[in-house]
């Protein structure tokens, strides 16, 4: 007997046919009853994946310093909403906080702005805040946070946001769509009908992709609420995740459960579903809108540039020895290529309002 979260899968597909990549995963992620981030804390070692934040405290630490700089920036408003999308358990708006104690003036001047849909998260986020004496509002979007001076950050957000895929065939694109395949099981599959003008839309990369090529795109609406912001507030924003530099072709869709790649048709509300940003998008939205682009850069620069190498020699100095070799792996995990590393393989863009030159980090 299938699990309920598939059963209102198949329930949807018997009454209107296979449905988008896109819906499939907004169910499975955000289904108000069985969705995955409604019924679970995905973080941790004991949770499918474990973020920068939770992997060292260095990494919070340096985007709050990060964004104090970008307040000084800013002409240190009075007033300023510092705004993080999917900050998880909080950790790392714990561990910002913290780091902007060394400018007073600036941790004065704050009014926190988390955006969140998991209840459970939410709850979580307000034991880990709760007693910082720092105003602290929750939202179910972006668009809800009231306008003004802001900084937004988003560690691992983007590629949460569900994504359409299409196929190339040779009469045109389609859509990809989850429907029932052989023995009753959940599969993919390609609608029928081609998809009128869409090769019209896409980059020049990928206009000329051979037959049976897979194309992904996000239609959400918060990259455009995030460049607008930027350029209204006066402000600036940082976003961190796994993805590609320039828009490509090529099925990043996948499923984590319990650390591991499962398939992500399989137990639907019971895995993570992500796919990669396309930071080219992600900033040509933005630069549409007036903001000012910088980067992306691979992480491990941008977090060498902000020092997180003397900030490990600094903690280990304080550290108990036997604490001291966790933070050379904490540093080499954030750091370094290769497939255990996340330096690389996660990269870290910028935006700004058309004021602000550069932004700390992204400096030639």
């Amino acid at each position: 007997m299938a699990e309920p979260l598939e059963a209102e899968i198949r329930r949807r597909i018997g009454l209107a046919g296979p449905m988008p990549i896109s819906e499939f995963m907004s169910l499975c992620l955000g289904h108000p009853q069985h969705g995955y981030y409604v019924t679970r804390d995905p973080f941790g070692s004991s949770g499918d994946y474990v973020t920068s934040p939770e992997i060292s405290q260095m990494f919070g630490e340096l985007i709050g310093l990060w964004a104090a700089a970008v307040w000084r920036q800013m002409g240190a408003p009075a007033e300023v909403r510092l705004i993080e999308l999917g900050p998880g358990r909080g950790t790392m708006m714990l561990d910002m906080l913290r780091a902007a104690n060394v400018m007073p003036d600036f941790r004065k001047s704050v009014a926190v702005d988390l955006v969140e849909t998991s209840p459970l998260l939410m709850e979580r986020q307000k034991r880990t805040l709760g007693n910082l004496g720092i105003p602290i509002a929750w939202h179910a979007s972006l668009a809800d946070v009231p306008d003004g001076p802001a900084i937004i950050v988003a560690n691992e957000f983007f590629d949460a946001l569900p994504v359409n895929q299409a196929v190339k065939q040779a009469d045109g694109w389609h859509e990809r769509v989850v429907g029932i395949g052989e023995k009753d099981k959940l599969a993919f599959g390609i609608g029928p009908i081609a998809l009128k003008f869409f090769a019209q839309t896409l980059p020049p990369q990928v206009r000329m992709a051979e037959t049976g090529s897979i194309y992904e795109w996000r239609s959400d609406t918060q990259p455009l609420e995030l460049g607008r912001r930027v350029v209204r507030g006066g402000g600036g924003a940082l976003i961190v995740d796994y993805g590609h530099v320039e828009s490509i072709i090529g099925d990043t869709f996948q499923a984590l459960r319990g650390q591991r790649k499962a398939d992500p048709l399989a137990a639907p509300g019971a895995a993570d579903l992500t796919a990669h940003v396309d930071f080219q998008a992600l900033g040509s939205t933005a630069e549409g809108l007036g903001a000012r682009v910088h980067g992306p850069l691979d992480q491990a620069t941008f977090l060498r540039r902000l020092g997180i190498e003397q900030r490990a020699i600094n903690l280990k100095r304080v550290a108990p020895p036997d604490k001291a070799s966790a933070i050379d792996v904490a540093l080499g995990r954030l750091t370094a290529g290769g497939p255990t590393g996340m330096g690389s393989r996660f990269k870290v863009m910028g935006l700004s309002a058309p004021e602000i030159a550069t932004l700390p980090g992204f400096e030639a």
